[in-house]
């Protein structure tokens, strides 16, 4: 199991560009040794942009959320009206 940590810390560290040197060398060994170390590599990519894209889209959806509540709910009016002054050419 600490063979596997090891493993995943390697590969985090590339995928986030923050690996020691030594660290950096022992990657780039392992991905010319190891095919299988090749492929959970390129898995661990995938998760992270899988990830990284859930996150983006619940946040867009978060937003959009705000935006709805305070742009379409009467109760919100003034401060709408005060937003859109904001951004009204002068």
């Amino acid at each position: 199991m600490r063979t596997s940590l090891n493993k995943i810390k390697l590969i985090e560290g590339y995928i986030f560009n923050v690996n020691q040197p030594l660290d950096a060398l022992l990657f780039d060994a392992m991905l010319i040794l190891d095919p299988a170390f090749r492929e959970q590599v390129n898995l661990q990519k995938k998760v992270h942009t899988i990830v990284l894209q859930y996150s983006r889209k619940k946040l867009r959806t978060e937003i959009d959320s705000v935006h709805k509540q305070l742009f379409d709910k009467p109760e919100h009016r003034s401060f709408r009206w005060r937003i859109l002054d904001l951004f009204k050419k002068h």
